[in-house]
């Protein structure tokens, strides 16, 4: 589905170089095999339908700045949807509250959504000079992370050129609109939640 995805893809904007007069020759193509990468990063993919949000689980890839719904379908596993994330600004595994890394876990011990709370409200203070601004998007799904607290998946209010990319105090950041589609389509308390380490 996904190699069918890419050719079509590329099949319209090699079109569209065409009707423009232009010639899909190897620059022209050098020059839009990057706008592809970055449609891909910063719009949800869509791969599969979901049968039964209860068998749907989260991975969260840290080297590929990425966060997938999977769902378990009849022994199989499927890709519902994917989005780009900002995970912590320093690399490896979390060791104390405050080293701005994001935990990491296996699919043996996964973590999961203690919570979803409204967090259209929420402030923080990023030290950065702008003082309390709003933060978290509209939600917290706070995360069960053994022997840390505070981490969870929410939103990028103020700070949405930093997805995707490097720069949490250990959270993991989606756009705001991302968010709101996880919310309401996927995350539900009890969701299991993988967090990939970093390579």
């Amino acid at each position: 589905m996904k190699q069918v995805m890419f050719r079509l893809l590329w099949v319209v904007m090699i079109a569209m170089a065409t009707a423009c007069g232009g010639k899909a020759n190897n620059s022209k193509q050098q020059e839009q095999e990057p706008l592809l990468d970055t449609v891909q990063k910063e719009q949800p993919v869509v791969f599969g339908e979901m049968v039964n949000r209860d068998n749907c689980f989260i991975v969260v890839d840290k080297p590929a700045l990425q966060l997938s719904v999977y769902e378990n379908q009849d022994g199989d596993t499927v890709l519902i949807a994917r989005y780009p994330v900002c995970v912590g600004k320093n690399y490896g595994q979390k060791e104390k509250s405050g080293d701005m890394k994001t935990p990491e876990c296996t699919f043996e011990n996964p973590f999961s959504i203690t919570e979803i709370k409204d967090a259209s409200s929420w402030t923080h203070d990023f030290g950065d000079g702008r003082g309390d601004i709003l933060a978290y998007g509209n939600w917290f799904m706070r995360l069960k992370t053994p022997g840390h607290k505070g981490i969870g998946i929410h939103g990028s209010t103020n700070n949405e050129s930093s997805v995707p990319g490097r720069g949490s105090e250990g959270c993991i950041r989606l756009l705001n609109d991302d968010l709101d589609e996880l919310k309401s389509k996927y995350a539900f308390v009890g969701m299991k939640v993988i967090i990939l380490k970093d390579e």
